[in-house]
């Protein structure tokens, strides 16, 4: 591997110009076809294969109205009036009317007909029926629902507007990701120490993203891809893109510095570090792409998607920052005596000062059984929260306190039940076919359904355009991400094989409520076999690359580490609801059901990143030197200050999508900046010297069986040393 991006390194140098011009070229042909056949996205949770997905498929067709999205237009009276009263009843009839006329609706029912009229007469509900799914709901439909609400609170009223039609809010790039970018930007001036390199280590980063992004959206049109996805691929094409040419042009600027000439240099840069970052993107893709194989639609595109984006950011690493850095040429060498040069000479060893790098090392291994102690005991407290998860889809209750979606939540959660807000459809269909048939067991059914626990009230049976079948609203007495909701869905499923004895109708639940549990159920099953593999998986890698056994045992169970804490404080924060307030974050419930297997993902190619970069250095140091605990010193001279970039620029760039007020993405910004903090400081930095140290020379030991048997990636460069290279002025170490 390391001698063929050596060569790409070469001729991407040479061939500067068009290596740029094609990058360009992809980039502008891409937003063309964006910006020609620009396609809608698709935020809909289906799980196939589910009792619920298949109800919900049947009804599409005979109920469209049923299975379609839905918006609420809630009325409140002023205090110490009624809705009832004459003035308040004409203009909710007004805004019945105004409803109707918005594109796409198919039917707006009056609280007089369905009875969502509150106890008290203070409250009501216009119920607003669309024949599509909210992700085809169009904006301008959305908005004249709340131009006609709006219009009411003229007539003394007071107004919110909900329901299924908000979802996630798409594609968002606003102040807080500027300001992580220019974040970024400041942490490479102080890395590299010159403000010419950092702007060419991010310019590369950035048309790898854009690239990215504008691939993702191009495929819009033929694909079913959500704005989540989009947003997950901005998130990571972001950090990984940034973090990976750092690393190379770090290596770069180091022999620069030596005098090696500026072409072989990055050649040598892109066969060393290039490396390392091909194979930590192979490892976040693998892991990515793995999320396919749950079988879940929405979560399949936002793993592919993300891991198109990390392999445009490792493509652009490889080809762009070599053609970058022929257009600088010399003069990303950093000048002799200034801060950049110490820092070259100070990585190789040919001065006597200590870095920063060095210090923490040798401060770290002093103790290393008790470093290793209360490390671990320090991240085993954080990830205690993490066993009481509880997983589900948000709603509207997640969203922020002055959004009308959680005004209208809120309200009718408080005025009617919290179970308003997550009603059960209950598909019952009969043999004979016949619509007296079906009623009579309809009717069956919803005396059956109402014997059931933790069921507020079951509407009437509606029927629909097939004669043998009917549909029955079961409103629980519990919100929708209750834990009781959902063991009123399993015992309602436990109950069918009676109900159709009884009544002679087979039922299915289904409904919105009923689909996210479905999904939530999905992936809590698949989360710990995601997790073997990907454990399996490191093991494997790193055995190969390191061929030690002791290495990949300790990476393994520091990954797990890091991903426990980082799942403890998001229990702690979402789940319940510490520093709420101080991080702004407006709902406390149940975990994002989908976060803990993309946190696995994306930690875990991150993890090994970070392992290759810091532990490499040190195997090299073993292998020239075997001394077992110097090696652990010298080898983190250099990494430790490239890992503490990398992780701080990977830091500020998911912290920045934190302040979003979409309640998908905001836990899992914040999931992986805290993971990538817990990894790159308390395991990579902190953990992993003092295992090392602990082990001695048995951390490097590999049976000789095992060392023939394994293939050898070569991530260090080992075989250049071997390979004569083309323009090279003269032979130059390899770090």
């Amino acid at each position: 591997m390391a001698v063929l991006l050596h060569r790409l390194g070469h001729k991407a140098y040479q061939q500067r110009k068009l290596v740029l011009g094609i990058w360009l070229f992809v980039l502008a042909a891409l937003i063309t076809c964006v910006s020609i056949f620009s396609g809608k996205l698709d935020d809909r949770f289906a799980v196939p294969g589910t009792e619920s997905q298949r109800a919900l498929d049947s009804l599409s067709k005979t109920l469209p109205e049923g299975s379609g999205a839905g918006a609420e237009i809630v009325f409140t009276a002023p205090k110490g009036h009624q809705v009832t009263e004459a003035p308040y009843a004409a203009t909710i009839a007004r805004t019945v009317t105004e409803a109707k006329k918005a594109p796409q609706v198919s039917e707006v029912v009056d609280p007089r007909a369905s009875g969502a009229v509150s106890a008290d007469r203070t409250t009501a509900i216009v119920q607003v029926q669309y024949r599509v799914q909210s992700a085809q709901v169009r904006a301008s439909s959305v908005d004249a629902i709340e131009d006609a609400a709006k219009a009411a609170e003229k007539g003394g009223l007071k107004t919110s507007v909900g329901g299924s039609v908000y979802s996630s809010k798409g594609v968002h790039v606003g102040p807080s990701e500027i300001i992580g970018v220019a974040v970024a930007l400041l942490v490479l001036v102080v890395t590299f120490g010159s403000l010419l390199a950092a702007g060419m280590a991010l310019m590369p980063a950035l048309i790898g993203v854009a690239v990215g992004l504008a691939g993702l959206l191009a495929l819009a049109p033929a694909v079913s891809i959500s704005s989540t996805a989009v947003t997950l691929a901005l998130m990571l094409g972001l950090a990984v893109g940034i973090d990976y040419v750092l690393f190379i042009l770090s290596r770069h600027r180091q022999q620069l510095a030596r005098g090696t000439d500026p072409k072989e240099s990055i050649a040598l840069a892109t066969g060393t570090a290039g490396s390392a970052v091909v194979f930590a993107g192979i490892t976040v893709i693998i892991a990515l792409a793995a999320l396919s194989v749950i079988g879940i639609p929405f979560l399949t595109t936002m793993g592919l998607g993300a891991a198109g984006a990390v392999l445009i950011a490792v493509l652009a690493a490889i080809t762009l920052v070599p053609a970058v850095a022929g257009f600088a040429g010399s003069r990303l060498t950093p000048k002799p005596g200034s801060r950049a040069a110490r820092r070259a000479a100070d990585a190789e060893g040919s001065i006597g000062r200590t870095t920063m790098g060095t210090r923490w090392t040798k401060w770290v291994i002093a103790k290393p059984l008790l470093t290793v102690l209360a490390a671990a005991g320090t991240l085993l407290t954080l990830a205690l929260p993490a066993t009481e998860m509880r997983l589900a889809l948000p709603d509207n209750g997640s969203a922020p306190h002055t959004s009308s979606e959680r005004k209208a939540y809120d309200t009718i959660s408080d005025t009617f039940g919290p179970g308003f807000n997550g009603p059960l459809l209950v598909l019952a269909e009969t043999k004979n076919g016949t619509a007296s048939a079906s009623a009579q067991a309809g009717a069956q059914v919803a005396q059956k359904l109402r014997t059931l626990k933790n069921v507020k009230a079951v509407l009437p049976p509606q029927p629909t355009s097939d004669p043998g079948q009917s549909v029955i609203t079961v409103l629980p007495a519990s919100g929708p991400d209750s834990v009781r909701t959902g063991r009123l869905v399993r015992d309602i499923r436990k109950a069918a094989p009676d109900i159709r004895e009884s009544t002679g109708a087979s039922v299915a639940l289904t409904g919105t409520t009923a689909v996210n549990i479905d999904v939530s159920n999905r992936l809590s099953d698949s989360l710990l076999p995601f997790v073997t593999i990907v454990v399996g998986l490191s093991l494997l890698l790193l055995m190969i690359v390191f061929r030690s056994l002791v290495i990949p045992v300790k990476a393994a169970i520091g990954f797990l580490l890091s991903v426990g804490a980082s799942l403890g404080l998001v229990v702690a924060v979402f789940q319940w609801g510490w520093l709420a307030d101080t991080l702004d974050v407006p709902h406390s419930g149940p975990v994002v059901s989908f976060l803990p297997i993309i946190l696995i993902g994306v930690l875990f190619g991150l993890a090994m990143d970070y392992e290759v970069f810091l532990v490499s250095g040190m195997r090299e140091e073993w292998a020239h030197t075997r001394r077992a605990r110097q090696s652990v010193i010298d080898g983190a001279r250099h990494s430790v200050r490239v890992v503490t970039a990398a992780a701080l620029i990977m830091f500020t760039v998911f912290a920045g999508f934190f302040p979003l007020d979409d309640p998908l993405i905001k836990p899992i910004a914040f999931a992986l900046a805290v993971g990538v903090a817990v990894d790159a400081f308390a395991v990579r930095m902190t953990l992993v010297p003092a295992v090392l140290a602990l082990a001695g020379r048995g951390a490097w030991w590999l049976p000789a069986w095992l060392n023939r048997i394994l293939p050898d990636l070569d991530i260090e460069g080992t075989s250049l040393q071997k390979t004569p290279a083309t323009d090279q002025k003269e032979p130059q170490p390899v770090s």
